[in-house]
């Protein structure tokens, strides 16, 4: 075991982040630590590694553990090195023995002494046990992998953008492999190449990986369990985000028929009591099962989970059927040619979704299309469209010392202050909340502000510029659920796949300054793009095909008689037929096991003794994984039965 804690609890000033839970790490885990804004998804990470003190419960760690954490905070780091000096700090004890090796060649220039001989044999040796002829090779293949072009290694740190320096930066974490590797929203600074480069990685990583981030489709892929931080606790999960939503709702409809049969227990319960109270024969009986009631531990009634944004884009006035046409459209910064002769066309109900790499220019087409961006070329706008940007430097042009309402006040939007309320309380700003200063707000609350002037402005037109950022999953969620029913049109840059897959109609690449256009959806681009690259790969040389030279009159063997191959595939029929039987047999046993499972858990008794309904929880929970794994062995059976039933009729 990596980590354990046990029995820990948080405050944080008067609020309670977490109380009386548990967790434990061990090597390989690769968990998802999820939970909706503000319930102190990275204060757990910091209270794992060392930042702050707990007030209850223990901590314990193995014995020289290293732990890597990769948040926000590291951008305060400022260095005017290379960016391939600061992926390779990692290697600090390497680039210590280098620095030594440096000194004593300068010595032995001058001197041969023998100990100075010896010393530097053995530093040679320390610098190749610590590999570091390979330090660089390592560091400029991690930081390529991130993104980086060759050229871009050997430039200072300082010229980089926050997200191109959180890469840097996760580009050291990585190297230094720690035992716990805590990856605070890591996509949120890379592009979708990055992503898939990082899940390739981090699917060999040899440590522990600690993972908070809203994109499912990379919780999918990356995670074996998942941690919710919920109401101050933590709740386990076995699996991945998918497998985690499907147990959660069977927890949640356990609990809720428990709670129910034990209401119903309680009412029988109490109306005994009521009854017999008084009559003495029965008084001793009723006191004796008050008493029981008293002690018995209460089965909580199923809460109506996060509260929902209920977001609905208004639409005030129908554009025409041509929202925007680009023809010939040059765009370039310095020697970098962004747009080269682009053309395209976005029509009424187009959603669309900009694909590629950072660098590409995603967001300066959104600038081009809105039409506030220089271009050679022509922009020609359709008739009454009414258009509204969400971008993230948009969250920055929000002004600081106004009200949340004061800031939808001045969108211009007509609403009276009570709709501008309600608008503010679909977006969890209830009561005197919407009085909060911009200021004092987290980047998820001000990314909500800015969708919501989004929302104020009935626009017909939407361009959004990763609207995912700054929100949790469940806000997430909530706003691909409101672009599925907006009426109007859209552009938008993102990259959460599950976001583009659940939203876009369209896909746009920029390849070569051009504009290519593909008509689907994301999934069926993805398929699309796989058959290009098989169709792409080069045809297997003939040579490859051909077998040594054969022997001249060498006689083929004479094929084996049809009659024996039958008999041979009817023999492995049977045996699979009667396996089929076998597993027919105990799946009807396990159904049969899992109805009786489910009939104690609805009995009343169960739910008055607290060990009874937690192993009859594990024993249901434990049958329903050994159906699925019987009925995936049936399947697998039922396959080579029809396999061999095709082979005999040939």
């Amino acid at each position: 075991m990596l980590i354990a804690l046990q029995d820990i609890t948080f405050e944080f000033g008067a609020r309670t982040i977490i109380e009386d839970s548990s967790w434990h790490i061990v090597p390989g885990d690769r968990v998802g630590l999820i939970g909706l804004n503000g319930t102190g998804k990275s204060t757990l990470l910091r209270i794992i590694n060392g930042e702050y003190t707990i007030s209850k419960g223990s901590i314990n760690k193995s014995k020289s553990l290293s732990i890597g954490f990769f948040n926000q905070d590291l951008l305060s780091f400022e260095t005017d090195n290379s960016v391939l000096s600061v992926g390779m700090t990692a290697f600090e004890q390497a680039l210590k023995v280098e620095k030594e090796l440096e000194e004593l060649t300068a010595k032995l220039e001058h001197s041969q002494d023998d100990a100075l001989l010896h010393e530097y044999a053995d530093k040679l040796h320390e610098f190749d046990t610590l590999d570091g002829y390979n330090i660089r090779h390592k560091t400029a293949t991690v930081l390529e992998g991130l993104g980086f072009s060759t050229a871009d290694l050997d430039r200072p740190y300082s010229e980089f953008s926050g997200g191109w320096r959180m890469r840097v930066l996760l580009a050291k974490l990585i190297l230094q492999q720690p035992d716990v590797l805590m990856l605070d929203e890591p996509t949120n600074h890379l592009d979708l190449p990055s992503i898939e480069w990082l899940e390739k990685y981090l699917s060999n990583y040899n440590g522990a990986v600690i993972i908070v981030s809203h994109d499912r489709f990379f919780l999918d892929k990356m995670v074996n369990k998942v941690v919710e931080l919920y109401q101050q606790e933590l709740h386990h999960y076995a699996g991945n985000y998918t497998d985690y939503e499907e147990e959660k709702v069977m927890r949640r409809e356990l609990q809720q028929r428990a709670y129910e049969n034990q209401q119903d227990y309680i009412r029988q319960q109490e109306r005994f009591i009521e009854r017999f109270k008084a009559k003495a024969s029965k008084a001793a009986q009723a006191q004796s099962i008050a008493k029981r009631l008293d002690k018995l531990e209460r089965v909580e009634q199923v809460d109506g989970g996060p509260a929902k944004i209920r977001m609905n884009f208004s639409v005030d006035k129908m554009p025409g059927k041509i929202l925007c046409t680009l023809n010939g459209v040059g765009k370039a910064f310095g020697q970098l040619e962004i747009l080269k002769n682009a053309s395209a066309e976005i029509n009424r109900g187009d959603k669309i979704a900009l694909i590629g790499a950072n660098g590409k220019g995603k967001s300066t087409l959104l600038r081009v299309i809105a039409g506030t961006e220089p271009i050679t070329g022509e922009r020609v706008p359709g008739h009454n469209v009414v258009t509204s940007f969400y971008a993230q430097h948009q969250l920055e042009s929000l002004h600081l010392d106004n009200e949340i309402l004061e800031e939808l006040k001045g969108c211009g939007s007509g609403l009276t202050e009570m709709e501008l309320r309600g608008l503010l309380g679909c977006f969890l700003f209830q009561g005197d909340d919407v009085f909060k200063k911009i200021r004092i707000l987290s980047g998820g609350e001000k990314a909500r502000v800015a969708l919501a002037k989004v929302i104020v402005g009935k626009a017909n037109f939407l361009m959004l510029d990763e609207p995912t950022n700054h929100l949790d999953i469940n806000s997430v969620e909530m706003l691909i659920d409101a672009l599925g029913k907006y009426e109007g049109s859209l552009v938008l840059v993102s990259h959460d796949r599950y976001f583009v897959s659940k939203t876009a109609n369209k896909i746009w690449e920029i390849v070569d300054g051009e504009i290519k256009e593909f008509k689907g959806t994301y999934a069926e681009w993805e398929e699309w793009k796989k058959r290009q690259a098989l169709a792409a790969l080069p045809p297997k040389p003939e040579k490859e095909k051909k077998s040594a030279p054969a022997p001249q009159q060498q006689a083929k063997p004479a094929p084996a008689p049809k009659t024996a191959i039958d008999k041979e595939s009817q023999k492995e029929l049977q045996k699979q037929q009667r396996q089929m039987q076998q597993l027919e047999q105990q799946i009807n046993g396990l159904k049969e096991k899992i109805r009786q499972l489910e009939n104690e858990m609805a009995a009343p008794d169960i739910y008055a003794d607290k060990d009874k309904f937690r192993k009859t929880e594990e024993a249901y929970k434990k049958t329903t994984a050994d159906l699925a794994k019987l009925n995936g062995d049936y399947e697998s059976i039922f396959e080579k039965v029809m396999e061999l039933e095709e082979k005999i009729k040939i």
